[in-house]
């Protein structure tokens, strides 16, 4: 300010302090102040970039904040944090800086150890996490150069570079099958075993029913039961019954486990399957939500076993329109356990044991399938890519998983009984809605929808936009236009993209892309901690018991979806792990290919024959300086005007397969 008297230097610094008393300033530390205006902060997610800086996607507001790496104040990838706001120049972004962690998003890294002499480094393969944790030789537990291990942030002083942890697992030396699977799920923070405290709790649950049981229930045991599951299910979730009626139509029971009876509110139990929300399924595993003597014992519903079950049975006409409904708990004993393709096989032969009343269930699910369709249910069929693996866990070969008719009918009826049970409870609620669990999905927004389109032109399809029923109708018709075709997945894929993600939630909006107004998870209490919640809410209001807490509801309902998300992204972890390996002995092979991403760094290209994917580095296209459009997914050669588009059929040769960066790296043998 160019003061020079001590008076007056006296007198700015006694009104420097009445304005932070009067709370206009804030003092950063001794001697720096800055203006505290009201709604100079946000509070949000961190979204880190490739240079280092990252955005703040705020709670509140739909613009970004953007933060540069000095400012970020040791801030990482989805920590939440309170960012405060620089004033905003003329038609400049909205900038500021990070003056508090409210909440991290992680504090355990996986990671390659180094040691030295006199301390240790835990290098971490989370791309997002660009700092070495310090470990010291104490905090080691006994882990070695080169081993993969899992750390812990304990501190992370303000001055100090790189933050300092310990580790709190070891998991052996990379490349190993089992090193990494659970390497895969350490990254994404999901248990990989249970405690002996939980085994425990489980090897006390009773194997037998108690005889006062079978009073209190609806007693299914004399009716036709049976399952139809994956051939490698252990855990049986939903059985189904069917019986004739005498005015001509069927009974359908939908039995699903009753997990509830077992597993009681606030018990170690339910506290470990809350915290994991869902069983995890790996490219050869099972990590269960609950431990296998109830997994795979006490509540799956084995064959010849008197079962415990929550039920939704249904009286249904030849057409599939249900006319009566009953909800309650059950005592059940299936007959028979099929396969899904023994199953398949009855409904194509018309021969096997139950060949009667599986072809009725068929023709039912058949019913229900039309009419879902005809309301505007989205008709995403995708193929299922799965591996041949040998007792080491190595990929032999890979084959490619269809939904079938089987398939299709212990879905139907699945969502049939998901869909009215929702629908019962909202309706039966009256005009004050009573705490439930819901599966929702919202509609899809309209700039996706745009990219999309644009996208499917360049195929020579469309899509109709202009109302949510014409989207809906149009979506199915490119859906099935596309099957057998070299575009199939990559459309598919990219109409999931443009949809929203479903989750759980105590607010209804339906779901948008089962074309349903009421739709809940119900059927696999097994796997799924909603499905646990959603038993429960059921029961106490068929008892006529007040409504639940909302907001506790609210907050199961979102970390079971952010669970859940973790999940899938682990599972996909894992196929890209075991893809990798499946090409690392196929180097300097050649494949046909579909390039399905286009970014500035190159292009990604899906192998036909496997579904395998790589990326041709933009420095293999060393033809011309290729230049990314990101507006039309395209790859455009300066000079040349040479074009790799999103789409484009291409040769590839496959150059490297690096298992600890999960990526595979292609050469062009050349543009078909």
């Amino acid at each position: 300010m160019g003061i020079k008297d001590s008076p007056t230097k006296k007198l700015i610094n006694e009104i420097l302090s009445e304005l932070k008393a009067g709370k206009l300033l804030e003092e950063v530390h001794t001697g720096k102040y800055r203006f505290k205006s009201k709604g100079g902060y946000i509070i949000g997610k961190v979204d880190l970039t490739a240079h280092g800086s990252a955005y703040i996607v705020s709670d509140d507001t739909e613009e970004d904040a953007f933060v540069s790496q000095a400012n970020l104040k040791h801030a990482l990838q989805g920590d939440r944090v309170k960012v405060f706001l620089f004033a905003r120049r003329k038609s400049r972004r909205l900038e500021g800086e990070i003056v508090e962690i409210i909440e991290r998003a992680r504090t355990k890294f996986v990671g390659i150890v180094e040691v030295s002499k006199n301390f240790a480094f835990l290098i971490p393969e989370h791309r997002q996490m660009p700092y070495d944790i310090f470990i010291s030789k104490d905090k080691l537990k006994g882990a070695k150069t080169g081993q993969k291990a899992i750390a812990r942030i304990v501190d992370w002083p303000d001055k100090v570079k790189n933050p300092f942890g310990e580790i709190v697992d070891v998991l052996g030396m990379p490349g190993e099958h089992e090193v990494e699977m659970h390497a895969i799920l350490a990254e994404f923070e999901l248990p990989y075993k249970f405690d002996d405290e939980v085994n425990n709790a489980a090897g006390k649950v009773a194997d037998h029913i108690p005889k006062e049981e079978y009073q209190r229930r609806r007693d299914f045991r004399k009716t036709l039961t049976f399952t139809i599951d994956p051939e490698d299910a252990k855990d049986f979730d939903d059985a189904l019954s069917l019986r004739k009626l005498p005015g001509g139509n069927w009974e359908v029971g939908i039995h699903i486990a009753d997990v509830t009876f077992y597993v009681e509110p606030r018990t170690i139990l339910d506290n470990e399957a809350r915290q994991r929300g869902t069983s995890v399924y790996l490219v050869d595993r099972v990590i269960p939500m609950l431990p296998e003597k109830l997994s795979n014992k006490v509540c799956s519903l084995r064959p010849d076993e008197d079962k415990l079950c929550f039920s939704a049975v249904f009286e249904m006409d030849e057409q599939g329109i249900v006319k009566k409904e009953w909800f309650g708990k059950t005592v059940i004993r299936s007959q028979r356990r099929f396969t899904y393709s023994e199953a398949q096989q009855v409904i194509e032969t018309g021969k096997g044991d139950l060949s009667s009343e599986i072809q009725q269930l068929n023709k039912l699910a058949q019913k229900l399938r039309e009419k879902r369709y005809r309301k505007g249910s989205l008709y995403f069929e995708r193929v299922e890519v799965k591996f041949d693996i040998d007792e080491k866990g190595t990929p032999l070969g890979v084959f490619f998983k269809e939904q079938k008719e089987s398939n299709q009918l212990i879905e139907e009826f699945m969502l049939l009984a998901n869909r009215r049970v929702a629908e019962y409870i909202s309706k039966r609620s009256g005009k004050t809605p009573k705490t439930f669990v819901y599966r929702i999905h919202d509609k899809p927004k309209q700039e996706k929808l745009e990219s999309f389109s644009n996208i499917l032109k360049r195929f020579g399809h469309k899509i109709d936009t202009t109302s949510q029923k014409n989207l809906s109708l149009s979506m199915n018709r490119l859906l099935k236009s596309v099957q057998g075709k070299r575009e199939q997945n990559l459309v598919e894929t990219l109409a999931l993209r443009s949809m929203a993600k479903a989750v759980y939630s105590t607010h209804n909006i339906g779901h948008y892309g089962l074309a349903f107004d009421y739709y809940t998870h119900f059927t696999s209490p097994i796997r799924r901690y909603p499905d646990m919640m959603v038993h429960r809410l059921l029961e106490a209001y068929l008892k006529s018991l007040p409504s639940k807490s909302e907001d506790k509801y609210e907050n199961l309902c979102k970390h079971a979806s952010e669970m859940e998300r973790k999940a899938v992204d682990a599972e996909r972890a894992s196929i890209k792990y075991k893809q990798v390996e499946f090409l690392k002995d196929k180097i300097g092979e050649k494949f046909d290919g579909i390039i399905t991403g286009v970014v500035d760094w190159g292009l990604y290209v899906e192998i036909i024959e496997n579904k395998c994917e790589g990326l041709i580095p933009i420095r293999e296209l060393d033809d011309d300086f290729y230049e990314f459009d990101e507006e039309n997914y395209r790859l455009i050669g300066r000079q040349s005007r040479n074009q790799y588009q999103l789409g484009d059929p291409v040769k590839v040769e496959i150059l490297s397969a690096n298992l600890a960066r999960k990526q595979v790296d292609l050469g062009l043998e050349k543009k078909r």
